[in-house]
């Protein structure tokens, strides 16, 4: 993950100072041991946000998606950043939709002093924010993300600060592809469960119904469709039924379960 990135060059906030070799390891335990995507996001815009704060400059940090074409916020560090991300998706614009419909950085450093977003400079100079840095990730997913930065003062993001989050931003977005990669499998593995489940429970049933009426399979199959057609439930519920009447399971666990 931290490929073409020197990991002995990231340090910023002075009592904060970190390598990134850490922040790599932290987000691979994340992606390891999140029991969902949505956790692992929260706590990955988490970290970020921890990462570039200091003493007297405290960062807050949401990170926008946006799929089929609508953005929408799937992590925040806080209520702070979840508000206003959700208030520059509501407006639709802002410098982070900005990042990420042109795919650069972003840096206003000074919120009140900028006229490219009215509505919503009003509205988040309002709500206490200075200074706002939004970086896009570049995933190899058809999704789209930007990270959201947020500081209580204007030039909230020093130099060292910008060239921080985006390499913070880059190897986060390499664990994001990697989290979605672990998601997809797990949601393949769970389709397959059930499935198995499915299949088993069926089988089971058919099996009672040709012991019970001395019948091929076939025709036990066609009792079995029958009932479900009648009762309008599906042909596992039928089955679940048949098999918990015989044996007084109220599951079927195959052999591939965990």
């Amino acid at each position: 993950m931290s490929e073409g990135i020197d990991t002995k060059q990231f340090h910023y906030g002075g009592d904060r100072a970190e390598s990134l070799e850490d922040f790599v390891l932290q987000l691979q335990d994340l992606v390891l041991d999140s029991p969902d995507f949505r956790e692992f996001m929260t706590d990955m815009a988490a970290i970020i946000a921890d990462r570039l704060s200091h003493s007297g400059n405290a960062i807050s940090c949401g990170i926008t998606v946006i799929r089929h074409k609508r953005p929408s916020t799937v992590a925040t560090s806080d209520s702070r950043a979840r508000s206003l991300d959700e208030l520059q998706n509501s407006f639709g614009d802002g410098p982070c939709l900005t990042a990420l419909r042109t795919n650069t950085v972003v840096y206003v450093p000074d919120l009140a002093a900028d006229l490219r977003w009215p509505k919503y400079t009003t509205a988040a100079c309002g709500a206490g924010i200075g200074s706002i840095l939004a970086v896009p990730m570049q995933l190899q997913t058809p999704a789209q993300a930007v990270v959201n930065l947020y500081a209580a003062y204007a030039h909230g993001f020093p130099e060292t600060g910008i060239n921080t989050a985006q390499s913070l931003t880059g190897t986060a977005a390499k664990a994001l592809d990697l989290a979605l990669s672990v998601a997809h499998l797990r949601d393949a593995r769970d389709d397959l469960s059930a499935a198995l489940q499915s299949r088993t429970v069926i089988d089971t049933a058919i099996g009672v119904i040709m012991s019970q009426n001395r019948c091929s399979r076939d025709a036990a199959f066609q009792i079995l469709a029958k009932a479900s057609s009648h009762r309008n439930l599906k042909l596992r519920e039928v089955a679940a039924i048949i098999v918990s009447s015989v044996s007084g399971e109220q599951e079927i666990r195959t052999r591939f379960d965990e």
